[in-house]
């Protein structure tokens, strides 16, 4: 008798347990991040009313940003604050870093006082980058807080502009007929450039297309590189530090040689002389980091001129109220916890339904399981739905089952072995004793038999130690190049003499069968077995034929699989005993004996040498017709081809 039932596992350590806790927690965690969400969502929501949030009113920055940048004074900027509260259909108004009104959307004769903080500061020259609708032209950087529209002394004359869109548009002409579409953008401070489509920029080099026209800086952008050079320089200076050379693009580093423009009028070049290139210099982090800030410094200074002042901005109501704060009442305190509550007690309600259907049945099958552990052959639990446990059941049923089967078929295999074993055992006993008894001579005819005898037994043996390393997985295999057809004219000049003896033809049908990588010798054993077979339960007078043939297209010139096939116009096998014939000493016949019908173990030895070499064996038969054997297996790689001689 096995191990006694255990008892019921405590609550604390069960599924239902488990389950429990982790819902209570779950429906915890839900309800106080939702109910923290909500506050703070709620909360986010009013400051955005405020103007701690803008972005849904970047666009109203952005647009005084812009005038910011392109005027030096706030005059005039009451007709664009009108139209932006036009569009918004909210308050807009500027004032002072002092709070001294600029400009205000509201008409009332007394306008209602502004909040007591800003919606933000409208500096072109300390861009707020969260709310700022940012441009990628102009003379700022992407890391820059400078709004790319405040150019400054940048801010090319008529006269140069227009010869620069000259330039660009001939470039852009150009571009186009050589098949790269291109059109000409102007950034802030009037200086076109040609946008290829595609942004693609090496393209263009293998066109005649003049392209560095563009590139060396006018006489207005020289003036103001020079002087912002001098500022970014003096401060570097006051540093302990060397000097920089910028470039037009507000870069430093390696002095670049600029070639004088060939298409640009004479009062557009640059006057001065091209400098010299200079040796490379090297910059550490800290050097970059320096020049970097002192750059920004000499930028704002330089533009601050040109620029309005920092202002301050108000966006709120058209009647100018405020949106009160969001104060958690005791009232709303309540109603949210009991609110809580409530999905707590449901969460922990249905877990316990749930929990409890769930573990019903597992308790089912833990009870099955120990009834099979306890000796009975065949425990069953039944399946009342097909979710997963329900799935569960039905595997466990089939597991049950399946393993009764294998116990039969083992009790039914040690049977069969015994009684293969004891029948030769049987003879040799038998013929022996009457050898020593002085009944028999031992004549020829008499060694003969004992002979006859020890081979069927000694073959019965090396049929189970096959069978034995297959299902241990150590059957070893000595792969090879094998042509089919010649290792099937083999098998059937080995069984010829039988197939006479019994009045069958034996015959291979020839054709174009393939070469398969597999180990000759178990092939061999495979197709002999088979071919005995067939010729065992093929009538005189009948036919026993062998062929091979390729099926599906491999990946490389030749076929998938190959399908050896052994076929008889024997008495066939019963459509319901098909599906056992590989199983180990089965017979169709029960009372038929080892003389007649073999060992029970030929087909179950091709099954598991078909298996070894990656393939399986098969077979359909009409009772009264015939029977097909076939074993499919995995064709074998092309040889690579040898490589050509120098």
């Amino acid at each position: 008798m096995g191990r006694g039932r255990s008892s019921r596992v405590p609550l604390r350590r069960s599924l239902l347990g488990r389950l429990l806790g982790v819902s209570a927690l779950v429906a915890a965690c839900s309800v106080a991040a939702t109910a923290w969400l909500a506050v703070q969502t709620t909360s986010g929501a009013i400051k955005q009313e405020q103007g701690q949030n803008l972005t849904a009113d970047a666009r109203i920055y952005d647009t005084l940003l812009g005038y910011a940048a392109r005027h030096p004074t706030w005059d005039g900027v009451d007709a664009t604050v009108r139209e932006l509260a036009e569009q918004s259909g909210r308050r807009v108004a500027l004032t002072t870093q002092g709070r001294q009104p600029l400009a205000d959307s509201a008409t009332a004769t007394a306008p209602p006082a502004l909040p007591p903080e800003a919606s933000a500061v409208v500096d072109p020259l300390s861009v707020d980058t969260v709310l700022a609708a940012r441009s990628t032209e102009g003379q700022g950087t992407a890391a820059d807080r400078i709004d790319p529209r405040a150019v400054g002394p940048f801010l090319l004359p008529a006269a140069e502009r227009a010869a620069l869109r000259r330039t660009a548009d001939r470039n852009a002409v150009c571009l186009n007929r050589a098949g790269i579409a291109s059109d000409v953008v102007v950034g802030p401070s009037g200086r076109p450039r040609v946008q290829m489509v595609g942004n693609d920029p090496e393209r263009a080099l293998y066109t005649k297309c003049e392209l560095s026209d563009l590139d060396a800086p006018t006489r207005t952008e020289r003036k103001a590189l020079d002087a912002l050079n001098g500022l970014a320089d003096a401060c570097l200076k006051r540093q302990g530090r060397e000097g920089v050379r910028l470039n037009r693009g507000l870069y430093w580093g390696k002095e670049i040689a600029v070639t004088e423009p060939r298409q640009l009028p004479s009062d557009v070049r640059e006057a001065r002389p091209v400098p010299a290139v200079e040796p490379p210099r090297e910059f550490t982090g800290e050097d970059d980091r320096a020049i970097a800030s002192c750059v920004g410094t000499a930028r704002s200074e330089q533009l601050s001129s040109y620029v309005a002042s920092p202002a301050l901005l108000f966006i709120g109501d058209e009647g100018g109220a405020t949106v009160p704060g969001f104060d958690l009442s005791p009232a709303n305190t309540a109603k949210i916890a009991g609110a809580a509550a409530l999905v707590l007690a449901l969460t922990v309600g249905a877990s316990v339904l749930a929990g409890a259907r769930l573990v019903r049945p597992l308790h089912a099958l833990t009870g099955a399981a120990q009834r099979m552990r306890d000796g009975e052959e065949h425990a069953s639990v039944p399946v009342r739905g097909d979710d997963e446990i329900g799935r569960l059941a039905a595997a466990f049923n089939d597991m049950s089952a399946h393993r009764a089967r294998l116990e039969e078929q083992r009790k039914a295999m040690v049977s069969d072995v015994a009684h293969e074993l004891r029948t030769p055992l049987s003879n040799i006993r038998g013929w022996l004793e009457a050898a020593q008894d002085g009944l028999a001579d031992p004549d020829p005819a008499f060694v003969d038999s004992l002979l006859e005898e020890a081979v069927q037994l000694q073959h019965i043996i090396d049929d189970l130690q096959d069978l034995a390393a297959a299902d241990a997985g150590v059957l070893r295999l000595h792969p090879e190049p094998v042509p089919v057809e010649e290792l099937l004219g083999q098998v059937a000049a080995a069984h010829q003499a039988r197939a006479e003896t019994a009045g069958v033809t034996l015959t291979v049908v020839a054709g174009a069968a393939p070469v398969l990588h597999a180990d000759p010798v178990r092939l061999r054993q495979a197709v002999g077995n088979l071919v005995s077979n067939a010729v065992r339960h093929t009538p005189a007078g009948g036919k026993v034929t062998l062929r091979a043939y390729g099926e599906g297209p491999g990946s490389g010139p030749g076929p998938e699989v190959v399908v050896i096939e052994v076929a008889d116009t024997g008495t066939g096998i019963p459509a319901a005993d098909l599906p056992y014939v590989f199983d180990r000493f089965w017979r169709a016949e029960k009372s038929r004996s080892r003389r007649t019908g073999g060992s029970g173990l030929g087909l179950a030895i091709v099954r598991k040498l078909a298996e070894a070499h990656g393939g399986t064996a098969g077979a359909t038969s009409t009772e009264g017709q015939g029977s097909a054997f076939t074993l499919r297996l995995p064709a074998a790689a092309p040889s690579p081809s040898p490589a050509p001689s120098p």
